[in-house]
């Protein structure tokens, strides 16, 4: 079967194990049962941008081309770092796209992914961002009603634990099962002297404790995970094939290789299997 089309981001679906589709422009493919059969990506030389369509001679921020990542408020720094937001400030790139995605719940949480993090997502996106991360276990803290709130929680919270998932140790294997429950509350503890300012600036009504609330177990759809890691690289290589022996993160776990789907959005490909 060959299908050719423009890569993005794979959906995917909270179930046991995760379910993983590849988005080939609008043909989308059930990743699952192709677990332990080869498969073939050509890159054909082509990248669009994921936002306005136009030709790229090279992808900016997974998929953007040169001006879309110049103007778009979605590409912008504090996208990163939420806590810098500069909206009041009347600078924002795209106010209504802000009013949107922006000025929307968000939930502060901890991750099990290379080991415990914290890290912040709209409400809309859970659990969709734990599974992009590699997460096998999700416990959210808090819901806050803006991202800039969720940025400033986050600032605090890392100072004791990682706000990154080392991609490397991610997919070499499943994570150690970690009292997430016993973490927060020791976190919440350390940190009691920077969140109780933050809830009497914004209201305790604008930032909420989530003290009931269980934690959520993720299993991918892996055979076996690599001993080695080795990142596969359209930009190297114009072909990457192999056996399919997993799927963890936004990650294809290949026995030539690992490639970052989410990494060559734009992409035109073919997809042979």
């Amino acid at each position: 079967m060959l299908v050719i089309g423009n890569l993005r981001k794979m959906p995917v679906l909270l179930a046991t194990p995760v379910n993983y589709c590849l988005l080939l422009g609008e043909n989308s493919i059930e990743l699952n049962p192709l677990l332990g059969k080869k498969l073939v990506l050509r890159f054909s030389g082509e990248i669009n941008c994921i936002h306005c369509g136009r030709k790229t001679s090279k992808s900016f921020q997974q998929g953007y081309c040169f001006p879309c990542m110049r103007s778009l408020a979605e590409c912008d720094s504090c996208i990163v770092k939420p806590e810098t937001c500069h909206f009041d400030q009347g600078t924002c790139r795209e106010p209504e796209w802000a009013k949107a995605h922006c000025f929307q719940p968000h939930i502060v949480y901890l991750a099990n992914s290379s080991g415990v993090k914290v890290g912040i997502t709209r409400q809309n996106q859970v659990p969709t961002r734990w599974i992009d991360q590699g997460a096998t276990q999700a416990l959210p803290v808090f819901k806050v009603q803006n991202r800039f709130q969720s940025g400033l929680m986050e600032v605090v919270l890392k100072q004791h634990v990682a706000d990154r998932t080392d991609w490397r140790k991610m997919l070499r294997g499943e994570n150690e099962t970690l009292d997430l429950l016993a973490i927060r509350d020791d976190l919440l503890q350390r940190c009691k002297p920077e969140i109780d300012p933050l809830i009497d600036r914004f209201g305790g009504a604008a930032i909420e404790l989530l003290s009931d609330v269980k934690i959520t177990a993720i299993n991918y759809p892996v055979l076996q995970y690599p001993e080695k890691v080795k990142s596969l690289d359209f930009d190297k290589t114009e072909n990457i094939s192999g056996i399919l022996q997993g799927i963890k993160g936004q990650y294809l776990i290949l026995d030539s290789g690992v490639i970052n789907i989410r990494k060559f959005g734009g992409y035109k490909v073919e997809f042979e299997y």
